[in-house]
């Protein structure tokens, strides 16, 4: 088993009227989450820009916790509390210290294939920085700042294949993605990459070096 620290921002979304707000608000279907259950989800502009990525989880009856990167919490929380209007529920800030666990192991289903998510600051790292970046390009995982930003559409990163429900009600954003997937296509897209492979790439966002010398790296390829 292995553990990597992942830096987290988190928002507490509790009240009666929680998960329908919730609901309303992000890419994913939260109706369906049980309790302990989480999902992948977006926080996005009107026009289906990305605002921060998520991992919702639903730690009790009418209370969730959002996860996402360490610099968007007071974005989440702003946004959701603008929006809030007449939802009962109380949106506010929490402290935890968040590992990716990898290999087995209860925790919470969350955005990096083969791992879990744990707030459990006892719990000792055997993963260094770069091998968990190295670890995140090889599976491809978008990270805010270096793929990810509020230029990108959620189809160019993927995102649409796992953080957005085409089956759930509106939510803002949700025209103009379900448009681009049913109707469009995007001119670019996220792939991990050999450098020396001869792909053309757009824009390089992130390398690794593997153990026998070789670079892998993310990068915005033309479709």
């Amino acid at each position: 088993m292995d553990v990597a620290a992942r830096p987290r921002a988190f928002v507490r979304v509790a009240g009666p009227d929680a998960r329908d707000y919730l609901h309303r608000m992000v890419s994913n279907d939260v109706e369906a989450l049980g309790i302990g259950d989480a999902c992948p989800a977006l926080l996005l502009t009107a026009k289906g820009r990305l605002v921060a990525p998520l991992v919702v989880w639903r730690r009790g009856d009418e209370d969730f916790l959002l996860l996402t990167e360490p610099e968007l919490g007071e974005t989440v929380r702003a946004q959701l509390t603008r929006m809030r209007l007449r939802a009962r529920c109380d949106i506010e800030p929490e402290e935890h210290a968040s590992a990716l666990v990898f290999g087995g192991g209860d925790g919470i289903a969350t955005d990096f294939p083969g791992a879990v998510e744990v707030l459990a600051a006892a719990i000792e790292p055997t993963l260094s920085d770069d091998e968990l970046e190295l670890r995140r390009i090889e599976a491809g995982v978008p990270r805010w700042g270096r793929e990810l930003d509020d230029r990108i559409l959620p189809a160019e990163a993927g995102l649409d294949a796992t953080h957005v429900s085409f089956t759930k009600g509106c939510y803002p954003g949700q025209e103009p993605i379900a448009r681009l997937h049913y109707r469009g296509h995007v001119n670019r897209t996220l792939r991990v990459v050999e450098l020396d492979d001869g792909v053309a790439v757009e824009r390089v966002t992130s390398t690794a070096t593997r153990p026998d010398g070789s670079v892998v790296a993310l990068a915005y390829v033309r479709a």
